[in-house]
């Protein structure tokens, strides 16, 4: 099939482009998001004047957090921060002070543990309704949620999955509170040209047939966050995937890689550049006969730390010696494979995790390395480690104790217990899966993998 002809039925709508039994008859509205955001332009705009804050705290995960992530980078106003995480340490770092924020609660399901968790907490100090608003699909649990009249709910197109819905009130609103010039940013993904960008998807799907199935991503690290959620959860599924790897500024090679550069030089760019992946990427689902809208592996980890919170407390899972890393590594990671990285700890550690992605990389002849922050990536490159091609060898890294805890309200156990459950229930998954996964426990990356 040419780009014409995929670009002319995907703009149908038509939903044999996927396989029999694919989920896009009701995930494809954010093909026309765009023309119909225009309308909610004026609201948004007096809604976010009306709104007496210096700063906005935004509660999420994956598809309704990354995209805000991106465009509070842009900012013109107050700063949105963005807050899905569950490591004690950030979250009380983040709320220290509620007396100047606004609160935005944002899932389309209304059932993601991390932010009715965090709502609930956030809500225990600061309990009053005119400082929140709620952005959810309609019908949701948080539609209205229960005992608390918020200031206003925001009812999201159901028919736009998350990672497709940052040109939807789930981008828009954050975006308005945060001054972004909303008509630049739609006017930019209104530019796109599509055939062009269906070209893309095409190319990327057939360079990961051909063994070129590593995808670095040179441009915005944010940006690359966003579109690493949305090319994993897309693509990684039926032992299929192309793995994107974000790698900021600095290009990387390999036999296994493609490469793609972005350049965002403004709001408009970013529009553009949102709109161009969306499509690519539901193209690619096509050529790799795959259902681009599902994510049909999250769940099983989902699963799996609901029945380690029911089974308290939580048992010590060993970890590897930090000596003995790099000798493991050497070991069961061969030619077509990626390394995982994934910190269970709080963002601070940023920069010390791409420095140790860096090391990982350089030690492993160049070999592909991702990054990652748990949970954030479980409802990212989750779905593509768990059900994408056997070839990623997984780093889980956590402290080898937290220092204090958080209450979540209503629960009989905190944030602490959460984070260490979720990470107990993602190794659980990834074994039962066959993957090459193994822990350690550490609070200086810097002593990881020693230059």
């Amino acid at each position: 099939m040419n780009a014409g002809d995929l670009l002319g039925r995907l703009l149908a709508k038509d939903s044999t482009l996927w396989p029999l039994g694919n989920v896009s008859p009701t995930r494809l509205g954010w093909l026309d998001a765009v023309e119909r955001s225009r309308g909610a332009i004026d609201d948004l705009t007096e809604f976010a004047k009306s709104v007496d804050a210096e700063r906005i705290l935004l509660l999420g995960m994956g598809g309704s957090s990354l995209g805000p992530l991106v465009l509070s980078r842009w900012a013109e106003g107050r700063p949105v921060e963005v807050l899905d995480t569950t490591a004690p340490g950030e979250i009380a770092r983040a709320t220290e002070d509620l007396s100047d924020a606004f609160i935005l609660v944002s899932s389309k399901s209304g059932t993601t543990l991390e932010v009715h968790s965090l709502f609930e907490y956030c809500w225990s100090k600061l309990p009053d309704g005119s400082r929140y608003a709620v952005i959810t699909d309609p019908g949701s649990s948080l539609d209205p949620p229960a005992g608390k009249a918020v200031r206003r709910i925001f009812e999201n197109d159901p028919n736009i999955g998350g990672r497709y819905s940052t040109l939807s009130l789930f981008g828009l609103v954050p975006a308005a509170l945060a001054g972004v010039p909303l008509p630049e940013l739609l006017d930019g993904a209104a530019s796109v040209d599509l055939e062009q960008a269906v070209g893309l998807g095409i190319a990327m799907a057939e360079a990961a047939r051909d063994g070129r199935d590593k995808l670095t991503i040179v441009g915005p690290h944010e940006f690359g966050l966003w579109a690493e959620q949305l090319i994993a959860e897309s693509t990684g599924k039926h032992g299929k995937g192309i793995v994107p790897v974000p790698v900021g500024d600095e290009a990387e090679g390999g036999a296994d890689r493609q490469h793609l550069e972005v350049q965002i030089g403004s709001v408009r760019d970013l529009g553009r550049e949102f709109y161009r992946w969306m499509v690519a990427t539901a193209a690619a689902g096509v050529v790799m006969e795959i259902d681009p809208f599902d994510e049909p592996d999250v769940g099983a980890a989902k699963a799996a730390t609901n029945e380690a919170l029911a089974d308290l407390p939580l048992p010590d899972e060993d970890g590897l010696p930090l000596e003995d890393l790099p000798a493991w590594l050497a070991e069961e990671a061969g030619q077509g494979d990626y390394v995982s990285l994934q910190a269970y700890m709080p963002y601070g550690f940023a920069t010390a995790l791409e420095d140790l992605r860096r090391r990982c990389r350089d030690l492993l002849g160049g070999m592909a390395v991702t990054a990652g922050f748990g949970p954030r990536f479980l409802h990212s490159t989750g779905q593509l480690h768990k059900g994408g091609q056997n070839s990623v060898v997984a780093v889980q890294i956590l402290p080898p104790e937290r220092s204090f805890d958080i209450d979540i309200p209503g629960k009989p156990y905190g944030f602490s217990t959460l984070i260490d459950a979720q990470a107990l229930g993602d190794l659980r998954t990834l074994r039962q899966r066959g993957r090459r996964v193994v822990r350690v426990k550490s609070c200086n990356l810097d002593e990881l993998l020693p230059a």
